[in-house]
């Protein structure tokens, strides 16, 4: 016979006296269609944005050829988002997966091409490295207690250097055309492979966050980490997982990327933290609002760059692209504030 699980006991009777309370002072229940409209709303206006763009050119906006491309061209920054969710969940900033990603993407080439290592061997040290980063700085944030942001921050420049020192600040060219063919050249009703890797990880996320106790415990450290502590959450440990897995994902971002480009350089990585960043925080306005998910984050990774793809198409000046970003990060922030604030423990 199974012992139940006395934390997860406790948990469940903690959060069933929060719905009690928040039941005894919270409104009455908006109507389930506005619920919907909450949750699916940046769908609805992913929809519409494509009508409007495609009003203006109607041959390159719905046309089947340019999602295919644009699905599979953002499958790294879909990664690198949800590289960034995993810790935002639990309360953690990771300002290093960029950098994870470029030192990942970077390490790979050195080894393939440079040290003649096979493909596959030389990914699972790349992976292994991103483990090693994520500890890092699970150490420093946990053990000493410096905020993330700043821990990361510093990392993440850290592994800029140490990318220009192996890279001798040169790009390197002549990637296995075994990764290539399996990120890019390989497609799937006309979108590159590299788009199911990045969906079925998304796939796994929203499993885990959704459907397990790994990703209440999760959601619970973020929500309240002294109240999830005095519940029997091994608070450290949540957090230190969140950060390794966030710089184990980032790495896996850097595999797609190498594969997708054939080569590496050293410095064009850093151009998708603020991409990442802006659908990290569009994404938990939708899908489920209030929290980040990884449904949302593919979502808003995809809302972002069908505007850019618009915006092109339309033939407006590359710095729209920052400024699209800029702006999209600052109002995401925002709207998830306030639905963070209207639904406290959605």
């Amino acid at each position: 016979m199974t012992t139940p699980d006395p934390t997860e006991a406790r948990i469940a009777a903690l959060e069933a006296k929060i719905a009690r309370l928040e039941g005894a002072v919270a409104p009455r229940p908006a109507p389930d269609w506005k619920h919907g409209a909450e949750r699916f709303g940046l769908v609805g206006a992913w929809v519409l944005m494509i009508l409007i763009l495609g009003a203006f050119r109607p041959d390159q906006m719905f046309a089947w050829n340019s999602y295919a491309t644009m699905l599979g061209s953002n499958a790294m920054v879909v990664v690198l988002t949800l590289a960034l969710i995993v810790p935002l969940t639990t309360g953690d900033f990771d300002l290093s997966v960029a950098s994870v990603m470029g030192l990942s993407s970077m390490t790979l080439a050195v080894l393939n091409v440079q040290m003649g290592i096979p493909i596959v061997p030389a990914i699972l040290v790349v992976l292994v490295v991103g483990a090693i980063v994520g500890a890092v700085n699970a150490f420093f944030i946990l053990y000493f207690g410096v905020a993330s942001l700043i821990v990361t921050l510093g990392t993440g420049y850290f592994i800029n250097g140490v990318i220009l020192w192996i890279s001798n600040s040169g790009t390197i060219a002549g990637v296995s055309m075994d990764l290539v063919r399996a990120v890019i050249l390989t497609r799937l009703f006309g979108i590159p492979i590299g788009f199911y890797y990045a969906l079925i990880l998304a796939l796994v996320l929203w499993y885990v966050f959704q459907h397990t106790a790994l990703g209440r415990r999760l959601l619970f450290v973020g929500r309240g980490r002294e109240v999830a502590r005095l519940s029997g959450v091994n608070v450290t440990r949540m957090r230190t997982g969140a950060l390794i897995a966030s710089s184990v994902i980032a790495a896996f971002a850097g595999v797609l990327y190498t594969g997708m480009r054939g080569a590496a350089d050293p410095s064009s990585a850093l151009a998708f933290l603020l991409p990442a960043f802006a659908a990290a925080f569009l994404g938990s306005t939708a899908i489920y609002p209030g929290r980040f998910n990884a449904l949302g984050s593919v979502v808003a990774v995809y809302f972002l760059s069908t505007g850019i793809m618009g915006l092109n198409f339309l033939g407006v000046s590359s710095f729209v692209q920052n400024l699209f970003y800029g702006g999209g990060l600052v109002i995401a922030v925002a709207i998830s504030q306030l639905i963070r604030g209207r639904r406290p423990m959605d």
